[in-house]
């Protein structure tokens, strides 16, 4: 293949963010495109096949843009871009940078990182129950209790509350020292933590004094109507089909839902069903229902969460194959027996 060269020119005050640190950015770039990128002055040229340089130059556009825009550029800012070039999706990362949920406590905003959180909080706004199903790191919680909290403060809702099935992953609630509350904590504390950091510790306790904010567990919710709520259930790979109903029936006039989970971290015994994968089933087809698959493209911690997520998801798959294998093959043995 013909090789060619291009030059792009970069306003100086750009470039250490979008280069990154000892330039991490570009040589990331240049690693996966098979490109070679040259910086001198304000120009930089790009040299590789046609289509390798279309590549590197759209993904390099873009995040110029959002550095335009007052963007930090981070590692998964370029890991994403470059995931999405294959696509010929990168052009759309742009339009992530335009919808602001809300702010922290400390001026921080809130917004969608990938595609998927984007239409996963799309999702939130149009329909009464939302499903957010997928990998750790996606952002299933924290952009939910964002929407929650910015629907409380617009007073579209009267109350948030919080819920989460108290399932222990490998130790026992008994053993936990202090009274049931003290023991449920624990289980609750990314619920909390979200909330201290979007809503401030001071606000949170005052509103949850008020009885406006409630964090309990998914026990706690049997018998009881929620009307005007923005209710969140986290974890709900580790609820019961009954637990999953009984959820599902409190849900009143004025109310929201969004129900989070990952099916493949169930903490329930093996003979029992999850009552998030019967959900899926059952509800797929109800117009007032959404459900966002995330994958490991949407995870957005530390690039190495995407490359556990991958490798997990991979390993599963390989397992299901070799399996699947072992069954047609002990099927064929049975058939020639006959």
């Amino acid at each position: 293949m013909n090789t060619i060269e291009s030059c792009v020119t970069i306003p100086s005050e750009h470039t250490q963010n979008v280069f990154g640190q000892f330039d991490k950015h570009i040589k990331k770039i240049e690693r996966t495109l098979g490109v070679t990128m040259v910086l001198r002055n304000d120009v930089l040229k790009v040299i590789g096949t046609e289509e390798q340089v279309k590549k590197a130059e759209e993904v390099f556009s873009q995040l110029m843009e959002l550095s335009k825009r007052g963007n930090i550029i981070s590692e998964q800012n370029v890991d994403y871009a470059l995931s999405l070039s294959f696509s010929n999706q990168v052009n759309k990362i742009v339009e992530l940078d335009q919808d602001i949920v809300c702010h922290t406590i400390n001026g921080k905003p809130v917004k969608a990182k990938t595609l998927g959180q984007k239409q996963y909080l799309n999702l939130i706004q149009d329909k009464m129950i939302v499903f957010g199903v997928g990998p750790a790191g996606t952002g299933k919680t924290y952009l939910a209790m964002a929407k929650a909290i910015t629907a409380f403060k617009n007073n579209e809702v009267n109350r948030i509350i919080l819920t989460r099935p108290a399932i222990e992953a490998g130790e026992k609630l008994g053993f936990l020292p202090g009274d049931l509350q003290s023991k449920v904590d624990p289980y609750l504390r990314p619920l909390y933590d979200a909330l201290y950091e979007i809503m401030g510790a001071e606000s949170f306790l005052k509103n949850m004094e008020k009885g406006l904010i409630e964090v309990a567990p998914l026990a706690y919710m049997r018998g009881r109507t929620l009307d005007n709520s923005f209710i969140i259930l986290d974890e709900a790979q580790n609820t019961t089909p009954a637990q999953m109903k009984m959820f599902l029936t409190r849900i009143g006039f004025g109310s929201k839902a969004v129900i989070t989970g990952d099916l493949s971290q169930k903490d329930l015994a093996p003979n029992v069903k999850s009552g998030l994968d019967e959900a899926l089933k059952v509800l797929g087809n109800i117009d007032e229902i959404g459900i966002c698959r995330l994958t490991s493209q949407d995870v957005v911690r530390h690039p190495l969460v995407q490359k556990i997520v991958s490798a997990y998801d991979a390993y599963e798959e390989a397992g299901r194959q070799h399996s699947k294998r072992g069954h047609a093959s002990q099927q064929n043995r049975s058939n020639e027996k006959r």
